[in-house]
């Protein structure tokens, strides 16, 4: 049982040690953060994928009534593999005034201070629930989060406010961009690149959906964003191909290709359209492929969906966030969020957390020790709130 009187840092240390990898099981993670609720007499619920190899957990501080506040994080971390770190990842440094470790910053410098909160919201005899939301595979396109959102938005009454806690400097960010991406398949017919005319080279035709991604982008930078997306960088829909890879001989035709395609969907254009566009412009290119060879296929599998974050202009997730950081300025983020899945459900969500994301997924990942202080005051303010 962890020890009932532990600090945010050692908190956070704790949760640095655990190697949550997304490729990873973060269970060990997760039995240690059930273990440490139960010891401040706190019950929480798991929500775990498919296989049992990794688990969401969400608990109830307080009584179950409507007005809350929930504290929204991920578990998971990106590898350090290849990373020529200065310390052991696995182990929080303080050195120069930054706590280092992998996630120190994205994000359990945030899970941490959240469950630092537990004890100080129980002592404080709180009359409105603060929620504790941990997720796993964020990092994979924060798909594991849905079932506990769902779950939480069946089960609870509606809270006030989702703080989602990535790194912000503790600015309130209040929309970012949806986003989707595909694995692509090409299956085309190999024969001698002599008589390529009866073969389909599916290197080539994957060509063809990277010309057509790139005369997207062309046209929405040419178009005048709407009021939404002109606050965003770039404030236009973005849509990409990162990786690409077949073939197997240059005389040959190329039997496969495989590609990423993924979209990054300002909020006010529907996601659903650009998916709907990307199938339309597959179908076109499968049926000349298969004109050729009715064998030649393109395959979607579509492995992750994040909603945008769509601004509440006087929402209550902003009103008070802004109250409690003196922030009143206007933020917005092109990356995704957990937050979209909160909203979509119902929720008024935004972002703030401590830390500068910039330090987020690289060798020696820090969080200024100013910025973890910041984070404390505000869960302070936070179950402050609560208590009235």
């Amino acid at each position: 049982m962890p020890p009932l009187n532990m600090s945010p840092r050692e908190i956070l240390a704790k949760l640095v040690s655990f190697p949550t990898v997304s490729r990873d099981s973060n269970l060990p993670l997760i039995d240690w953060v059930e273990s440490y609720l139960q010891s401040h007499g706190v019950e929480s619920k798991r929500v775990p994928n498919e296989d049992g190899s990794k688990a969401s957990l969400y608990a109830v501080i307080g009584p179950k009534v409507p007005g809350g506040v929930v504290l929204s994080g991920h578990t998971d971390v990106v590898p350090v593999d290849g990373q020529d770190w200065s310390s052991d990842p696995w182990v929080l440094e303080e050195r120069g005034g930054r706590l280092y470790g992998r996630g120190a910053v994205d994000m359990k410098g945030f899970d941490a201070l959240a469950l630092a909160a537990v004890p100080l919201a129980l002592k404080a005899g709180i009359k409105r629930p603060l929620m504790i939301a941990l997720s796993y595979d964020e990092e994979l396109g924060c798909e594991g989060c849905r079932g506990m959102v769902e779950e939480m938005a069946a089960t609870l009454p509606a809270p006030e406010a989702v703080i989602v806690g990535e790194p912000s400097m503790m600015k309130v960010v209040t929309g970012h961009k949806g986003g989707t991406a595909f694995k692509v398949h090409l299956k085309g017919f190999e024969v001698h690149s002599s008589i390529m005319h009866t073969g389909v080279n599916a290197i080539m035709e994957a060509a063809k959906l990277i010309s057509w991604a790139n005369e997207k982008n062309a046209e929405n930078r040419e178009r005048v964003p709407g009021p939404v997306g002109a606050a965003f960088v770039p404030p236009w829909t973005t849509v990409h191909v990162g990786t690409i890879s077949g073939g197997t001989a240059h005389n040959i035709t190329a039997g496969d290709c495989h590609m990423g395609l993924d979209f990054r969907v300002v909020p006010g254009e529907d996601l659903d359209d650009w998916v709907a566009a990307a199938e339309a412009k597959v179908a076109e290119v499968r049926a000349e492929m298969q004109a050729v060879r009715p064998e030649a296929d393109i395959v979607l599998d579509r492995y992750f969906t994040v909603p945008p974050l769509v601004p509440e202009p006087g929402g209550a997730a902003e009103a008070l966030m802004r109250r409690l950081t003196g922030d009143n300025a206007s933020h917005v983020v092109s990356y995704g969020t957990e937050a979209g899945h909160f909203q979509r459900n119902g929720w008024s969500a935004a972002v703030c957390g401590p830390g500068d994301i910039d330090q987020a997924h690289k060798a020696d990942e820090y969080i200024e020790v100013a910025q973890f202080e910041a984070g404390w005051a505000f869960m302070q303010r936070v179950v402050g709130q609560l208590s009235e």
